[in-house]
């Protein structure tokens, strides 16, 4: 018998798969999310023993510091993919802002889609 999902990956999954042409990989309690072939945010629980359940996402030049400086309870560096631009969201502290989880994954599926795809994204926000 397969066990529930959890349920802030089922939260992310479904806010991640409603973008045009988005993809789930999942790698064991992670999955990462694409949009033909270059990834836009991760769903990472407790990884490699951080005690941490996070979305993370790119975030633009400098942006990561910036939130991780202004909201550091929520906000940190993900290992790995955070010295690359990235930042990640914290899902385990609280009450989660799910139109925050929401708008960071968008700005990072913006950033990775073709223009094509993110005018279609930018359209719908408009």
């Amino acid at each position: 018998m397969k066990s529930a999902e959890e349920p802030r990956l089922t939260r992310v999954a479904g806010i991640c798969l409603a973008l045009p042409e988005a993809v789930r990989t999942d790698h064991g309690d992670h999955a990462a999310f694409t949009v033909r072939g270059k990834k836009f945010a991760y769903f990472l629980n407790d990884h490699h023993g951080d005690g941490i359940v996070s979305v993370c996402a790119r975030a633009f030049p400098g942006e990561n510091k910036r939130l991780i400086e202004a909201h550091p309870s929520k906000f940190y560096l993900p290992a790995y993919v955070g010295p690359r631009g990235w930042v990640g969201l914290r899902l385990d502290r609280g009450k989660v802002d799910w139109d925050e989880v929401r708008d960071l994954v968008t700005a990072s599926y913006l950033q990775a889609a073709p223009k094509k795809l993110a005018a279609v994204v930018e359209a719908a926000i408009e």
